[in-house]
């Protein structure tokens, strides 16, 4: 029998001991010499020492010891002297395995960069995971979300509007429309059709979620931009039974479960019914129903191809879509006509490509034209002031705010405003006084006719809008005065290029045009230029200024005044135009823009930089402007305008202006007040004598080319308004200003007449009780220094010609206060009379107007450098005379 075979002899000295020694043994550890007397045996030389009972009852015991202690950490077996690494005992290759992991990362036995590469085993793993989870998250969603109702998706609730301290004003908004469910069998199939080819051509056979639209609005949502509705008609009708939450990830992910269950569980023709009866059309029209009474006074079943394409039109944004005009500058009535008559077009084609519709029939109803809806007819309960007045906090929260004008009109916010009831009346008053008192559109119909006003009132410091005058009412003209209507200002302008004279200064006319402000000078008001009329226009390095056609220029004063080397302060009080237009080229019309800006004004209602920019060829609105003098009062304080304090929803205060209100110094505080101290002349003794109010007053005139516009801006230390009057009929298609000659029985109207009244009617009334308050004495500014024309001479040439009308009696008069000498025209101007702005040439047909321009004094230019405005008005760029 083999030796292997041979029951081996037990150990000496018992069991566990012996078994351990042959354990370490096998292990490759030196073993311990076994206790004197214990007949231990000497191994051969060579060889390791191997426990009794062979090389299976080792293995047995080194495992047994294994379990008891760890394994050795890498190269241990060197420090015992135990041959490197290695498996079974052989050149050390034989480290015991160590005790497996679920997730082996970083990797167990790989060194370097493998260390780190996770298996192929981990990654299926964790995919399968993954998607396992998701499926389950997925399922749970479907399970816990609930289809909505389309019925309880058109319920509103109404938003209530509160005066300044805290009175209810009125109770409107959500609801205005009867939002009456229809069946889709009430809603013709043209309707259906226009929206399926216009939102999603293949809303009957997908799916219904987009995963393309989806993925785009999570990475907009996670870049931190505005949330993306989706894109199929299914995910836009849920998006609707939502209106009003939050615009989170959340909702987007449970309007994705709701998506889903929803093409899961409802026919088609059911989701395209509740889509057309919840969708926002505008007007404060939800559903299809209220947006045909709205628009066409008709129920839906009537609509007819064209209309319904228009009606489709509004769903891209009915803000710009509705030809009326809608919220901001981009949503004129022309800009919105112009944008809904495309797409009107877009979708008419869009039926054909898709087969909605037949070829001919698309160009029978492009033949007939555009389908213009019925004017908005606004709540009964938004008559007079209060219409604009809510429209205004409307703009003002959809601006500022991220609450949607669908949001707002669904209803439910308690809107907490900066309006002053007594100032609203106390304005409305005034305008409706100095109307009433001077138009008569029946006593003189070819110019009292179509006479609007419009005005504004800021308090300096804060912004708040405490009063405008909108109109005579919101319900008959609904666009607000107050707001951007695109009349010119003025010599109102004139204080911007002062204050940028004092801020930049002048050019040296021995460098280049960009010339940082240690190079220029800084301007003092004694500083004299050049007044007489139509002095040559020079570039701030004295060589003559050119048109594009290479003509010079030759401003006209109002009446073509005279008034020699005239002082900064006396051309404001006399609102001298060649004085300020030479000034604002010394300075840089760029450097004018700028400080209308930094003072408040919006530089989208500017004008291109023409010479004529300095005279106000902007078209500022009356909030901007009363808010840009406003700065002016506040010693060089700019603070935007607004007009919500705090909006709550559902009695929960949801956002105040605390969150978006800033503050900065637009100019140097003795600016400022160098500014108004000239303001304050033209009041004491300038064109604004009319505006005196038996406290400090600073304002300044307005007229404009063609005598269309007229303003008077100005501010007490607490108050700052401003008050606009033009022409327009804007109940006509095309919309323009039309010439205030003869109105009110005056030749002419001009900033001091019948706008600066009623800024006093109104200004005295509003300041009554409130305590009188000095504006700051200014110091010291600028240098001295005199443009073309005017010599260092000390003593101020006085104007040779200032009509009476420049020197208005003490009293406050009805008549004309700048210019009673301009004869009236023989015929009252129809709108074709009127120039372009920029055209010198207009009515050059021997009719002897200012450029040949019908009813002025002037006569037909006859070279480039002939004055091509000689007369009045004086705008070869549409620049205002005043």
């Amino acid at each position: 029998m083999s030796e292997h075979r041979r029951k081996p002899p037990q150990p000496q000295g018992g069991g566990r001991a012996a078994a351990r020694r042959a354990a370490q043994q096998s292990s490759g550890h030196r073993a311990a010499p076994p206790p004197s007397g214990q007949g231990a045996q000497a191994e051969p030389p060579g060889e390791a020492a191997r426990p009794h009972g062979g090389r299976a009852e080792a293995r047995r015991a080194a495992q047994r010891g294994g379990r008891r202690r760890a394994a050795d950490p890498a190269g241990a077996g060197h420090a015992s002297g135990a041959p490197e690494g290695g498996r079974r005992g052989r050149g050390g290759k034989n480290r015991p395995p160590g005790k497996k992991r679920f997730i082996d990362y970083p990797r167990r036995g790989k060194t370097g960069f493998k260390r780190w590469v996770p298996s192929w085993k981990l990654v299926t793993g964790t995919f399968l995971s993954f998607v396992g989870l998701l499926v389950a998250a997925a399922g749970i969603g479907l399970m816990l979300v609930q289809v909505p109702d389309p019925a309880a998706a058109a319920e509103s609730q109404k938003n209530v509007y509160y005066w300044a301290d805290g009175r209810q004003m009125v109770v409107s908004g959500g609801g205005d429309y009867n939002r009456q469910i229809v069946p889709l069998s009430k809603i013709p199939k043209s309707m259906q059709s226009a929206v399926i080819a216009a939102e999603n051509a293949s809303f009957y056979s997908d799916s219904g979620v987009d995963p393309m639209g989806i993925a785009r609005a999570v990475v907009n949502m996670a870049k931190g931009g505005a949330t993306q509705s989706g894109s199929t008609i299914t995910q836009q009708y849920v998006k609707n039974t939502y209106l009003g939450q939050e615009q989170t990830l959340k909702r987007k992910v449970t309007e994705l479960f709701i998506s889903v269950k929803v093409g899961w569980t409802q026919d088609k023709d059911d989701i395209l019914a509740g889509y057309l009866n919840t969708a926002f059309y505008g007007r404060g029209a939800y559903g299809i129903q209220a947006a045909s009474r709205a628009y066409y006074g008709k129920d839906s079943e009537e609509l007819n191809p064209s209309e319904s394409a228009f009606l489709a039109a509004t769903l891209n944004g009915p803000n710009l879509y509705d030809p009326a005009g809608g919220i901001g500058r981009i949503a004129t009535k022309k800009l919105n006509t112009e944008r809904a008559t495309n797409r009107w077009k877009w979708i008419l084609k869009r039926e054909v490509e898709t087969g909605h519709m037949t070829e001919a029939d698309r160009a029978k109803w492009v033949d007939k034209g555009f389908p213009r809806p019925e004017p908005p007819r606004p709540a009964t309960n938004k008559g007079g002031q209060i219409g604009y007045l809510t429209d205004l906090a409307d703009q003002y929260i959809i601006e500022h705010t991220n609450i949607s004008k669908a949001q707002l009109d669904k209803g439910g916010y308690q809107i907490h405003t900066t309006f002053e009831r007594d100032k609203v009346n106390k304005l409305k008053t005034a305008v409706e006084k100095v109307s009433k008192e001077n138009i008569n559109p029946k006593l003189r119909p070819r110019t009292d006719k179509y006479v609007q006003f419009g005005g504004a009132s800021v308090e300096p410091g804060t912004g708040k809008i405490v009063a405008i005058y909108g109109g005579k009412n919101a319900l008959e003209h609904w666009h607000s005065n107050a707001i951007y209507t695109g009349a010119q200002v003025g010599s109102t302008f004139k204080p911007f290029v002062l204050a940028a004279a004092m801020r930049d200064g002048v050019r040296d006319p021995k460098l280049g045009p960009e010339q940082p402000l240690s190079a220029r000078t800084k301007v003092s008001p004694t500083s004299v230029y050049n007044g007489d009329n139509k002095v040559t226009l020079l570039n701030y390095d004295k060589t003559v200024w050119h048109d594009e056609k290479g003509r010079e220029w030759h401003q006209a004063n109002d009446d073509n005044g005279e008034y020699g080397p005239v002082d900064l302060r006396t051309a404001m009080e006399h609102s001298v135009n060649t004085a300020y237009m030479q000034l604002g080229m010394d300075v840089g019309v760029d450097k004018v823009r700028q400080a209308a800006k930094d003072a408040g004004m919006d530089e989208k209602e500017f004008t291109s930089l023409t010479p004529t920019f300095s005279l106000g060829t902007s078209a500022p609105s009356a909030i901007n402007l009363a808010n840009a003098y406003a700065t002016f009062a506040a010693r060089g304080q700019q603070v935007d305008p607004y007009s919500v304090e705090t909006i709550e929803h559902n009695g929960v205060e949801t956002w105040s202006h605390d969150e978006v209100k800033k503050e900065e110094q637009a100019f140097d505080t003795n600016v400022a007040d160098n500014v108004t101290d000239v303001l304050q002349s033209v009041v004491e003794n300038g064109t604004g004598k009319n505006a005196r109010i038996g406290r400090p007053a600073a304002g300044k005139t307005g007229t404009t080319d063609d005598n269309k516009s007229a303003w008077f801006a100005g501010y007490t230390p607490q108050l700052s308004t401003a008050i606009g009057m033009w022409r327009m009929d804007d109940q006509a298609e095309v919309q323009s200003f039309l010439p205030m000659y003869g109105v009110g029985g005056q030749d002419k109207i001009h900033g001091a007449s019948f706008p600066s009244e009623i800024w006093a009617d109104y200004m005295r009334e509003a300041m009554d009780g409130v305590p009188v308050k000095q504006f700051p004495e200014p110091g010291p500014i600028g240098d001295k220094i005199y443009g073309d024309g005017a010599s260092p001479d000390p003593t101020t040439q006085a104007p040779t010609q200032s009509p009476s009308t420049e020197e208005p009696s003490e009293e406050p008069s009805k008549e004309p206060t700048e210019d009673p000498t301009t004869k009236k025209p023989t015929e009252d101007p129809s709108p074709t009379d009127s120039c372009g702005p920029l055209d010198p040439l207009c009515g050059d047909n021997g009719n002897g107007g200012p450029g040949g321009r019908p009813g002025g004094p002037g006569g037909k230019p006859t070279s480039p450098t002939t004055d091509p405005t000689d007369g009045d008005s004086g705008a070869f760029f549409g620049g205002p005379p005043d």
